[in-house]
């Protein structure tokens, strides 16, 4: 019997979800998925990869499905709420096929794409939305949503909403929703301001918090590697993107992470880069590459900054690199969640110059790692065995660049408007929509 029927979840739901191989819960979902699925407000606290998505999507999923309700035109019944477009696409691909099994309609709604099919799918009904705080404002000030109807509202990765500043508009949108309706919010510290949340906006909360050491600490083994020189560091960059797997690495700036895809594909490692700087088409089709099988056109390595650090969720990432090692320990654990989720393993590694060795010890030190710092050259038996089988070399790879309108000569009245429209969309970071 799967482990999803005990804990309460229909049926249907626990159909799906056994036809995709999930017949056991994470603990993060055997804790909250009994009180979430019998309406009450839920608190739950748990690292990146612990299975959080799944934990908050059936509860909305069953909850609607039971009520039956008619759509209404720009008047969704759910709405989850997330940091980033990168997060809020991974949340829906999780709620779709639960959606599509109970008869209801999702949709995203963030930026980097035409408001017009937003406006069209919310006009036609639809019952959950997955949203980012900036655009959903917009709609909410244009008349285009509504929230009134709003039964159950989810707040997913909330310190991260923090981090980016989104928590006063977090909180007129979770003030546009019913008083009475249910509240789901899900973080993995209760920091900067989220504990304001929680007390003005959730009611008797139940409070789940993941025991870390229920995680098996051992499918994720971290590694700190120390170099000599930037040459040095370069050629164990190049050495640790050359696995047969698939392999994230982080860099500090947007600059460096598409200065290094570029080399890494020239070198005749095909790689693809994700930051802010690219078109949300790129960055989505990007992200599509390094999702695909190698036989399918996908490449195997993605740098990136931190843009990808939360939410981005592709199976079977073996390596995560930290090129440059991050300021602040919480962005080495989010970054570091790239592997090892939902029960695989992985491996992290760090690389870091010898001048910066303190600097990594306190890194570690305060992100919780006890490992040695080893000094290493690319050509050392401790680094074939991080690499394992390498992968053939192929011929260059075209990294797809930022976007930017290119115009023949001296732009016309009409050209230069629409290019500073899209200049100030870009500076101002709202979002756009994505309908399923």
């Amino acid at each position: 019997m799967s482990a999803f029927l005990e804990l309460g979840v229909p049926a249907p739901l626990a159909a799906v979800l056994a036809d995709s191989g999930k017949t056991d819960a994470f603990p993060i979902q055997r804790d909250t998925l009994p009180d979430s699925l019998a309406g009450r407000d839920v608190l739950g606290r748990g690292r990146t990869g612990s299975g959080k998505t799944l934990a908050f999507a059936l509860p909305v999923v069953a909850r609607l499905s039971a009520e039956r309700a008619a759509r209404v035109p720009g008047r969704p019944r759910a709405l989850v709420l997330a940091p980033t477009r990168e997060l809020a696409t991974q949340i829906l691909a999780t709620i779709e096929p639960l959606a599509r099994a109970a008869g209801l309609r999702a949709m995203t709604v963030f930026g980097g794409v035409s408001q017009r099919p937003q406006e069209k799918a919310l006009q036609e009904g639809v019952d959950i939305v997955v949203a980012c705080p900036g655009r959903l404002e917009d709609l909410m000030g244009q008349g285009v949503a509504r929230l009134d109807r709003v039964r159950i509202t989810v707040l997913d990765e909330a310190d991260h909403m923090a981090d980016l500043g989104f928590l006063p508009g977090v909180t007129r949108i979770l003030a546009a929703t019913p008083a009475d309706g249910q509240r789901l919010l899900f973080s993995a510290t209760l920091d900067r301001g989220v504990d304001g949340l929680v007390r003005r906006f959730l009611r008797e909360a139940v409070r789940h918090e993941l025991d870390e050491a229920s995680v098996p600490e051992e499918r994720m083994t971290h590694r700190a590697l120390l170099v000599e020189s930037a040459e040095d560091k370069t050629l164990l960059v190049r050495r640790l993107a050359s696995g047969l797997g698939r392999r994230i690495l982080f860099t500090r700036t947007k600059h460096q992470a598409k200065k290094l895809a570029k080399q890494l594909s020239e070198a005749g490692i095909p790689a693809v880069d994700l930051h802010g700087n690219l078109s949300q088409n790129a960055r989505e089709r990007n992200l599509a590459a390094f999702s695909a099988a190698p036989e399918e056109g996908g490449v195997r390595v993605l740098v990136a900054t931190d843009v990808a650090a939360r939410g981005v969720h592709v199976d079977g990432v073996e390596l995560v690199v930290h090129v440059d090692p991050p300021v602040e320990h919480k962005a080495y654990l989010h970054r570091s969640g790239r592997t090892a989720r939902a029960g695989a393993t992985g491996t992290v590694v760090t690389v870091a110059l010898a001048a910066q060795r303190r600097e990594l010890a306190d890194l570690l030190r305060k992100a919780g790692i006890d490992v040695p710092i080893e000094r290493v050259t690319a050509r050392d038996a401790a680094v074939d065995e991080l690499v394992g089988p390498q992968a053939p070399r192929a011929h260059r790879v075209a990294v797809v660049p930022a976007a930017r309108p290119v115009v023949a000569g001296p732009a016309t009245p009409g050209q230069a408007a629409s290019r500073n429209r899209r200049n100030r969309r870009r500076r101002s970071g709202r979002s756009r929509v994505s309908t399923p």
